[in-house]
């Protein structure tokens, strides 16, 4: 990678992994480190037990930049993460700091290295020609639709996934294109912009905590889990529940953890069944995520069940100067 170019890090890995408690202590060993928020539920104000919002104390020593901003009725995309994600950059590089990018939310990470296709903006009548279409027909037509205008997408999203099948009728009917040409067409261009490339004109150092016993993830989300319900976690869902401006289409509350709950309140279940679903999901949103990362270029893995001190260690050895901690 071009040394001139302003250093920045990721930290990745899957969903109970440990990056946050790695990044506070990569940044207590090295406060020229400052956290930028990479989770996709975090960055929604009122959003904090269910996400795993780090302590307030935790937070008065290692600050995270892109946490609680956005309020829950207003989705927040890839290209906003992008827009805002590059600016707390700039900035951090301004006072002479490194970024350091830590959450699990691999789309926001592939957006910032690769950019983002040249895409319409959100029409108001074609959303809601859509929505009126789904409401008639049910979202599974409408992702049977796309298949046949956009095979490639339809085979990534799931027939439930009301957003993206939304948005990728939405550009086919406002381009006559494809979402999936126009991914194509930008990727051939930016060249995959990874480390140093047109779209992310930065040094970056990507690493992954990668657990080694999948069955230890999977217990440690469960507990994980049972501890949020503990800490408050249906108290926290009924007041977003009770604001009345929210629903189950919003990215805020299909976050992991949140829809489930949310169904729970809605009747649809009992609570048995919540905290089962809740965890399934949970463990799949994992599944995703070590996916996304065992064909991600340019990755140094790190072994997650390591303790703080050697995966700190690892992380510093592997960084040319400026990165090492002072002595």
């Amino acid at each position: 990678m071009p040394a001139h170019l302003p250093p920045v890090l990721f930290l990745m890995g899957p969903t109970c992994s440990g990056k946050t408690a790695l990044a506070v202590e990569l940044v207590r060993r090295q406060p020229q480190l400052a956290i930028i928020n990479v989770d996709s539920a975090l960055v929604y104000e009122g959003l904090e037990i269910g996400a795993a919002r780090p302590e307030p104390e935790v937070l008065a020593m290692a600050p995270h930049r892109l946490l609680g901003f956005r309020d829950p009725a207003m989705p927040y995309s890839a290209a906003d993460f992008r827009e805002d994600a590059l600016r707390e950059i700039r900035a951090l590089h301004a006072e002479g700091r490194i970024p350091l990018l830590v959450g699990g939310t691999m789309l926001y990470f592939r957006a910032l290295l690769q950019g983002l296709a040249e895409l319409p903006a959100a029409d108001a009548a074609v959303r809601a020609q859509l929505d009126a279409r789904a409401a008639a027909e049910g979202w599974p037509a409408l992702h049977a639709w796309l298949a046949q205008v956009d095979p490639e997408a339809a085979a990534r999203l799931k027939p439930n996934d009301q957003q993206r099948v939304q948005r990728a009728l939405e550009v086919y009917l406002l381009t006559g294109e494809p979402l999936s040409a126009h991914h194509a067409r930008q990727q051939g261009r930016e060249g995959g912009g990874i480390g140093g490339g047109p779209a992310f004109p930065y040094n970056v150092t990507q690493f992954a905590l990668m657990p080694g016993d999948r069955a230890l993830l999977h217990a440690r989300i469960e507990v994980r889990f049972r501890t949020m319900l503990n800490q408050g976690l249906l108290e926290e869902v009924r007041r977003l529940h009770a604001r009345g401006d929210l629903h189950p289409g919003l990215p805020a509350i299909r976050a992991v953890g949140y829809r489930q709950v949310w169904g729970y309140l809605d009747g649809e279940y009992d609570e048995a069944e919540m905290v089962r679903r809740a965890i399934v999901a949970t463990r799949q949103l994992a599944k995703r995520q070590l996916t996304w990362l065992r064909g991600w270029p340019g990755l140094i893995p790190l072994e997650a069940s390591h303790s703080l001190e050697s995966l700190s260690e690892s992380v510093f050895s592997s960084l040319q100067e400026p990165f090492y901690p002072d002595a």
